[in-house]
């Protein structure tokens, strides 16, 4: 009962991320259906009142054949001495189907994110690629290549100063990791996304993560992440986020 008690406290109280996991998945590896749950709530008082809430849910569906399917959902609401400083949310649906047994996959994606202090009203997008495995070693380490396009919209919560924008972008990505036991893990990814007609203009995400097992099905996350933004809105001062965090996850 000790146990559960101090389980719940954790997840309860712990600091999120934006997403569960940025672990790649493949066909067959996890049977049915699966998934991530984080939840959190900091508070401060004294000095600096804050109040931060945050949520995280990965659904996802594996046929044990030819594909599998996910959807992530993830919000965070923060106030600093009663003004809101934070205020977003994201959702990505993702379909992966084999193309061959072993190394070429097809996948299809539609993505929505709301972000009001990067001046984001809303950037919705839809793509597709190809996913290549260009590694599978016996300790358990695995990578892919991944090559698409999608389309993007966006509309900024100052269309006087940043007009909406329509454009397609070209997707490109690798993705590793490396297992040290069933239940711990490495991972890393990198996307590239240029403008498909201006490659000046474009989006670079770095992320990494160190997943520990806690107690059966807890969790202890490390994770870092950096992402920059080439021609951000006129009203962003800087061009990239930094965000580091340490955290709990319980899966399902």
């Amino acid at each position: 009962m000790k146990i559960k008690l101090i389980t719940l406290l954790l997840i309860f109280t712990s600091q999120l991320m934006a997403l569960v996991s940025i672990q790649p998945v493949e066909i067959g590896e996890q049977k049915g259906v699966s998934g991530g749950i984080e939840i959190g709530l900091e508070t401060k008082r004294g000095n600096t009142d804050k109040d931060s809430y945050k949520g995280d849910i990965k659904v996802m569906y594996d046929s044990n054949a030819s594909y599998l399917t996910w959807l992530e959902i993830s919000g965070e609401y923060g106030e600093a001495n009663n003004v809101e400083d934070t205020n977003k949310i994201y959702a990505h649906l993702r379909y992966i189907h084999k193309l061959t047994q072993e190394t070429i996959r097809y996948e299809a994606f539609l993505q929505t994110q709301e972000d009001k202090f990067k001046a984001i009203e809303y950037r919705r997008l839809a793509g597709a690629g190809l996913r290549f495995k260009i590694f599978n070693t016996p300790i358990g380490g695995k990578g892919y290549y991944g090559l698409g396009a999608f389309y993007e919209d966006i509309r900024y919560t100052n269309p006087a100063i940043d007009p909406d924008e329509s454009e397609v972008r070209v997707n490109t990505y690798l993705a590793y990791a490396i297992n040290f036991s069933k239940k711990s893990s490495l991972a890393y990814t990198l996307y590239y996304q240029p403008i498909i007609d201006e490659f000046n203009d474009y989006v670079l995400t770095n992320q990494l993560e160190l997943t520990l097992q806690v107690y059966e099905q807890l969790y202890l996350k490390f994770s870092a992440s950096y992402d920059r933004d080439s021609r951000p809105p006129k009203g962003i001062k800087k061009k990239y986020d930094f965000t580091q965090s340490t955290t709990f996850v319980y899966k399902f």
